[in-house]
């Protein structure tokens, strides 16, 4: 479990494709403190540390993550916002996040000069879930705020300092961003629908 707060920006040193995988070989200051089978936060989704050295760790990436988030675009070279998972009485200062990504997006609007500011994103397909107003939403493993949704556009103000430390300083029209919705709703939308057919069965 994290809270949507990143740690750390980290870089992409090397990637190794296997039949079913990938093996990204990331560069990180944390990488030191990490221990084998350890769980951390890339870009929103949630991936276990199988090897490290001082300067290095090493995790595998299956197939359905690489087609459902963000992470099969990435080259040698690219940034990730990194967090570790929680402890017990650590502040939750962002939200409830699994580390599960849901779906994918696109930017579709930036600030006049590109820095800090409000930036609006297009899912590529229909919400599983939805976006509430003032609500939460994480996007590739950072905490936001809604500012305002409609229909499948949404959209997030990105403050100076999540700007300057995490992957949001490179992201652009047509940048394609990892999603997990709020947990509280989901589980709302699942009892909605699990009550709504149980009536219909009723009927």
């Amino acid at each position: 479990m994290f809270s949507g707060i990143v740690e750390s920006l980290a870089m992409i040193e090397s990637i190794h494709s296997n039949q079913d995988s990938k093996e990204f070989i990331i560069n990180s200051h944390l990488s030191s403190d990490l221990s084998i089978g350890q769980s951390l936060s890339h870009n929103g989704v949630c991936l276990t540390v199988t090897k490290f050295d001082k300067s290095t760790y090493g995790v595998t990436v299956v197939s359905e993550t690489l087609q459902r988030s963000n992470l099969g675009l990435l080259r040698e070279g690219s940034y990730l916002n990194l967090e570790r998972s929680l402890k017990i009485g650590d502040f939750l200062d962002g939200h409830l996040v699994q580390g599960h990504v849901d779906q994918t997006a696109v930017c579709i609007e930036t600030p006049q000069d590109k820095g800090p500011g409000l930036y609006r994103f297009e899912c590529y397909h229909p919400p599983k879930f939805p976006i509430i107003e003032k609500g939460s939403i994480c996007l590739d493993g950072i905490s936001f705020t809604v500012v305002d949704t409609a229909d499948s556009q949404f959209s997030i103000y990105i403050i100076p300092y999540s700007y300057q430390s995490t992957n949001m300083q490179f992201i652009e029209r047509g940048t394609q961003v990892n999603i997990e919705f709020d947990i509280i709703g989901k589980y709302i939308t699942k009892l909605y629908e699990r009550k709504k057919g149980t009536s219909s069965n009723d009927d």
